[in-house]
């Protein structure tokens, strides 16, 4: 019997697991992230922004732009994908369409969030949220739109930063009670507040691990026997691509040539080994007419 993306994520993303969640903002990087072992990836909406617009993220990426970059996804690796879906791109209309959308492009998990429209990072100032009961409907209709009751609805609260903890805790109640599989409460500010989350609220939670950002780095073991199911570093393959980039051509551009910054880049040959040359040199000769 074919064991499917979404039932694999399901048996995987339970209270307590520690499941390691690295993001990729496009193929290839997903593509790196299945090749070292990692049995999950998660398609950053920062890390899309960053990429593939140059530009922050504040909520200026599109649905359909999403879509295209979690397709592209799919067709590149077989592990399962949780989709950062915003805020659904609207009201609860928009958002059933959404999902739909990203559930027909191979998405295994979609997470959706309260933050006014258009957001912005979970780790910037100035946010805003939705009313609670605005979003309890948001998730019902996220759980009434997906075909594939495997796949799962990740409702994700921002509610730490504006309202204070007490109201992150009752959202992440509210949306799990609305349908949601998981819960992701953003930006915890201590210790004792990543240790409060999954005990007052029993479930299937997610932690966020921003290199830089609000909430304190801790250790896989640490989160792990907090009960935390998933733990997600969305943007850390990014963030040393981009150290990397900058280094060597900061190297090329000063000393005119690559020489003295090889150990800085993957060989020719490792570089194809990543997109997969040999299957696709195997697929050229068998379709080969001549």
């Amino acid at each position: 019997m074919y064991d499917s993306p979404n039932r694999v994520l399901r048996r995987q993303l339970v209270a307590g697991a520690g499941l390691l969640i690295p993001g990729a903002a496009n193929a290839l990087t997903a593509r790196i992230i299945e090749s070292v072992g990692f049995p999950v990836v998660y398609v950053t909406g920062a890390g899309l922004a960053n990429s593939y617009l140059g530009a922050p993220d504040l909520g200026l990426t599109t649905s359909t732009e999403l879509a295209s970059h979690v397709a592209a996804i799919r067709d590149a690796v077989s592990i399962p994908i949780i989709v950062d879906g915003d805020t659904g791109f609207g009201n609860a209309l928009n958002l059933g369409r959404t999902v739909r959308q990203l559930e027909r492009m191979g998405a295994s998990a979609i997470q959706l969030e309260d933050q006014v429209f258009p957001k912005r990072c979970g780790h910037f100032e100035g946010k805003g949220i939705i009313p609670k009961a605005e979003m309890v409907q948001k998730i019902k209709a996220a759980v009434d739109a997906r075909t594939d009751s495997d796949m799962m609805i990740l409702a994700r609260t921002d509610a730490r930063a504006v309202e204070g903890l007490e109201s992150a805790l009752d959202r992440a109640a509210a949306y799990k009670d609305a349908g949601a599989d998981a819960l992701f409460v953003e930006a915890p500010k201590s210790v004792e507040e990543l240790r409060r989350i999954p005990a007052e609220v029993p479930g299937v939670h997610i932690c966020n691990m921003v290199f830089g950002g609000k909430t304190p780095v801790l250790p896989r073991n640490e989160l792990r026997g907090m009960g935390y199911g998933g733990i997600l570093y969305a943007n850390a393959a990014l963030q040393a691509a981009m150290l990397a980039m900058k280094r060597v051509l900061m190297h090329l551009n000063t000393c005119g040539s690559l020489a003295g910054a090889e150990t800085e880049m993957l060989s020719f040959e490792e570089r194809q080994v990543l997109v997969d040359y040999a299957r696709y040199k195997e697929l050229e000769r068998r379709y080969d007419g001549a």
